[in-house]
């Protein structure tokens, strides 16, 4: 099936070439081709078996004038953490969580069906959204097992948001949402050569979305090109009336980042370079190269080197997602309704421990455990810790930066080449630059920059808050200026030429 972009769809649609209903079916015989035979990239948990009715209707309104945006009648994924009060579950790929039908959409879910989205499928993820174990694999859940990376499907596709990252790079839905608390939407872009965004939190409404922090948790937009990905975000910003953190948008936030898509953009722009995350694999250190040298030929000012070195923050960082993970979680499920086996974490650890052949065959839920063991939020511990993460990463980290340099932009490498599946010794990660924005809550974005064997890297730009737009047209531009990106070919193993 050929790739499409969201405009391609819509021009489809508009010239009576293709319908919602038979791109929706389109989507699905792909589906069944790539993910659930053939090289089994195992992307999708669920699918929505109400899509085709949904695409319908909404060809109907198209039939009767009533387009309600960019997005009308195109198939996205969400990933398995985010409500949708459907016939799909929400169960952050556990098994604990098995038959959960949220009784409200998240806000996500509200947004995309208004913006006339279907909502094709629930994609994988590592389960808990990576907040089990200290050992784990990504992409692998109890309840949807392991996904693969389709440029290599003995590679890993990095997570959390596994099963959104494979799905979009495979070709099975136009876009799809993910996650974040700290790299689980730009880790599993960058290893599925995609463009996608972390955006501010406060952006994106979280009602609804299985929590890990309340202070970093986001969702964001993954798909093919910036140009897909600014359609889509443009489609979930708003004031979430169940999140309060999303007031601080107004006035901030946009409903159409379009007109930041300009083939200029890096003209005048200011960027820094992050040399502290370089230095993990001389192949991602010679694309970053290459790329921060097209960048410079397009028009950039590239500040080179700006140190982004913040050694005492991830022992905060830590501290701030175990206290509110167990505070978050436990009231969230208790939107679940009783007739739930477990409605704490105190009750998930348990259950866990109960079924521990089919949930931890592989690794334990240590994070958990440690979870469990903290106060409420009005320990000391945890107050220090936060303020200390946000003293860290905004003040003396990003917003420092980018006022000493007069920056636009932060440039950085997204990660490096996927590793090997490896359920014995977990995942071996190679490097990256998004726990100081996941820490700042600040946006993150993330574009195809090359290939090491045959395994995607990208680039990572970071801004200050709610400056969506302008990484937007940064990355638009050198995306534009690169066109690195190739499809998936669905290789047994990486090799060597």
């Amino acid at each position: 099936m050929q790739e499409f972009s969201i405009q391609e769809l819509q021009t489809k649609m508009e010239t009576g070439e293709l319908t919602s209903r038979q791109i929706t079916e389109m989507y699905l015989g792909r589906i069944e081709a790539v993910d659930s035979s053939g090289p089994t990239v195992n992307a999708v948990m669920e699918i929505n078996p109400d899509a085709v009715e949904v695409a319908a209707e909404l060809d109907a309104e198209r039939a009767a004038g009533n387009i309600r945006g960019p997005l009308h009648g195109i198939p996205v994924m969400l990933k398995d953490n985010i409500d949708t009060a459907d016939k799909m579950m929400t169960t952050a790929g556990s098994l604990a969580l098995d038959g959960h039908i949220a009784a409200q959409d998240s806000f996500v879910a509200q947004k995309l069906r208004q913006a006339g989205a279907v909502i094709l499928a629930k994609a994988n993820l590592s389960e808990w959204a990576n907040f089990r174990s200290t050992r784990s694999v990504s992409g692998w859940s109890s309840r949807g097992g392991q996904t693969r990376n389709p440029y290599v499907l003995n590679r890993n596709p990095c997570g959390s948001s596994s099963g959104s990252a494979a799905a979009v790079a495979a070709n099975l839905c136009a876009a799809a949402i993910g996650t974040e608390t700290s790299g689980s939407i730009i880790c599993p872009a960058q290893a599925n050569s995609l463009a996608a965004l972390k955006p501010t939190v406060g952006l994106v409404g979280r009602s609804g979305v299985i929590p890990i922090s309340h202070t970093q948790d986001t969702a964001g937009p993954m798909a093919r090109s910036v140009a897909d990905l600014a359609v889509t975000l443009g489609a979930l910003t708003g004031i979430d009336p169940r999140d309060p953190v999303t007031n601080e948008s107004q006035g901030r936030a946009l409903v159409d980042y379009c007109a930041s898509l300009d083939p200029g953009g890096l003209q005048g722009a200011r960027i820094g370079v992050a040399r502290n995350f370089f230095g993990f694999h001389p192949g991602v250190d010679a694309i970053m190269e290459e790329s921060l040298q097209a960048m410079k030929a397009h028009g950039a000012e590239i500040i080179d080197p700006v140190d982004l070195t913040l050694d005492e923050l991830g022992p905060n960082m830590v501290e701030v997602l175990l206290y509110e993970f167990k505070a978050d979680l436990n009231a969230y499920l208790q939107t679940t309704g009783p007739a739930m086996p477990a409605r704490t974490l105190e009750e998930i650890i348990a259950y866990n421990s109960k079924h521990a052949a089919k949930i931890m065959p592989f690794f334990g839920q240590e994070r958990m455990e440690l979870a469990q063991e903290k106060g409420p939020l009005s320990d000391q511990a945890y107050l220090d810790a936060l303020a200390a993460c946000k003293k860290m990463a905004r003040q003396d980290g990003i917003d420092k930066l980018i006022k000493e340099h007069n920056l636009d932009a932060i440039a950085a490498p997204s990660g490096g080449p996927a590793w090997l599946i490896d359920p014995v010794n977990g995942d071996h990660y190679g490097g990256g630059s998004s726990g100081v924005p996941a820490a700042a809550g600040y946006p993150n974005l993330t574009v195809p920059a090359g290939y090491v064997y045959g395994l995607p890297v990208g680039i990572n730009f970071i801004g200050g808050a709610y400056q969506e737009a302008k990484l937007i047209r940064i990355a638009y531009a050198f995306e534009q200026a690169s066109k690195v990106r190739r499809p998936p070919q669905f290789l047994e193993s990486a090799f060597i030429e």
